[in-house]
């Protein structure tokens, strides 16, 4: 408790050395919070908008169409799927297919869809912006951006070709979900209608299921068990693809930046702490003469440091949970995103992103300050512990 005393108050007294030694951790400290927050928040909003508007949480299909997904692969007889975590289940069919407006043509993927089961799944139905949702066959909802490619409009004809059909469909509705695979590729159709479209033959092509957030791979894993043979449930990750491999690989960033954040908050620790440690020979010399050992003052001088980077954590993770709080309630990177879905509108992008908040971000820094103050302090503890008393003594 004396060592501790006496640490404290030359905490106090070098304020300087204190006040920069603490600024240095308070910026290592913000960094580590901020980096998780803001990876962990693209990866939830990554999730969301392929488990609430591209895709489903789970989705179950033929092996055949997982890997082909011609809808001549797809479900002649809808599978009873049960599982307890299962809360709606709604059959979908894609098809690709050519667009034709009066002045446009082009490619893409139609969707067709139950109307009033989609609502229990999916969010792209309350997100129309202009016009209404389906409700009966012979119509057709477009994403917002897709209709300015096409240059057609609410109340205007579209007419859907496929190797085995045409329609011509009424646009009823435009969708502005702010999620690039939405607004800039999404047709939806009624599922009759799709089914025309793709022979007639097939009922669907997959089957999406409604299942509580973050239980999506284990549902999906549980069902794979239970499926007949010849079936497959993946669960959002999977659908993700490519796209997830982009997510996981930038997690891998994690560990150069926070070797660059602990070799920073090392550095500060070492020079200010040996600094002190030069001026204050001839004090230590004194108080080794007076009977204090050596290891007594290594240890002061450690303590001394992790007081100062201490009062840095503290202040740093106030300031750190602060900056996480108010990202995580206000769209402040929704310009930036926004740029990211015009630039990249197949990427399943959402136009907002906001940070986690999550408490064990505090543990994480707190490590990353502890282990660079431990490798910083070997080479100050060294110098005290080869202190010779009697040179300093005479002065020399």
């Amino acid at each position: 408790m004396s060592l501790l005393r006496l640490a404290w108050r030359n905490v106090l007294r070098q304020r300087r050395r204190t006040a920069l030694l603490s600024l240095v951790v308070v910026y290592v400290t913000v960094a580590v919070l901020f980096l998780f927050g803001f990876l962990d928040g693209y990866g939830e909003s990554l999730v969301e908008a392929y488990a609430q508007y591209v895709e489903a949480p789970v989705v179950v299909a033929r092996e055949v169409w997982w890997q082909d997904p011609d809808p001549e692969n797809g479900f002649r007889e809808l599978p009873a799927v049960a599982h307890p975590l299962v809360q709606a289940a709604t059959p979908r069919l894609s098809l690709y297919a050519l667009l034709r407006s009066p002045y446009r043509v082009q490619g893409g993927v139609v969707l067709g869809v139950d109307p009033e089961g989609e609502k229990t799944l999916s969010r792209v139905p309350f997100k129309v912006s202009q016009g209404r949702w389906l409700s009966a066959p012979g119509e057709a909802v477009l994403g917002q951006r897709l209709a300015e490619r096409l240059d057609v409009r609410v109340g205007e004809r579209l007419v859907v070709e496929t190797g085995k059909g045409a329609l011509g469909l009424l646009v009823v509705g435009l969708v502005r979900a702010g999620v690039g695979n939405v607004d800039f590729g999404g047709v939806y159709v009624h599922l009759e209608d799709a089914r025309r479209l793709s022979g007639g033959r097939v009922l669907a092509t997959h089957l999406a299921l409604k299942v509580p957030r973050g239980k999506e791979e284990g549902v999906a894993q549980a069902l794979n068990q239970a499926l007949p043979e010849g079936l497959r449930a993946q669960g959002v990750w999977e659908l993700m693809g490519p796209i997830r491999a982009d997510y996981e690989g930038s997690r891998l960033f994690y560990v150069p930046l926070l070797g660059l954040f602990m070799l920073l908050a090392a550095v500060a620790v070492v020079s200010t702490t040996y600094v002190s440690v030069r001026e204050r020979l001839r004090e230590f010399a004194v108080a080794e003469s007076l009977g204090l050992s050596p290891f007594r003052l290594a240890a002061q001088v450690a303590l001394e440091a992790a007081l100062a980077s201490g009062l840095g954590l503290l202040l740093g993770l106030l300031l750190g949970y602060a900056l996480l709080w108010y990202t995580s309630t206000h769209d402040v990177f929704g310009p930036l995103m926004r740029l990211s879905v015009e630039l990249l509108p197949e990427s399943g992008l959402s136009e907002h992103l906001y940070t986690a908040l999550r408490p064990v971000y505090a543990l994480y820094a707190a490590m990353v300050v502890g282990l660079s103050a431990l490798l910083a302090l070997l080479f100050p503890g060294r110098l005290v512990l080869a202190l010779e008393p009697t040179r300093y003594l005479k002065g020399e």
